[in-house]
């Protein structure tokens, strides 16, 4: 396991500050607050990220914001 994927970044879920592993996945994120993913959009700092990126991680993308749209 490198370094990276160890580390931890404060990221604004939703508009709440929480601790997010780098090689957290943003499906996974989405699975921990919506569950189901149907009628499911994500935005990374503003921008919809789309459904076939979802398996990027927090470490990739390096966001500041992510928000899940249910």
């Amino acid at each position: 396991m490198s370094e990276k994927d160890t580390m931890t970044s404060t990221v604004s879920v939703n508009g709440a500050d929480r601790e997010l592993a780098a090689d957290a996945t943003i499906a996974e994120i989405v699975h921990e607050i919506a569950g189901d993913s149907r009628g499911v959009a994500v935005a990374i700092d503003g921008v919809v990220l789309p459904r076939d990126r979802w398996e990027a991680t927090v470490g990739e993308l390096e966001p500041s914001a992510i928000d899940v749209l249910t």
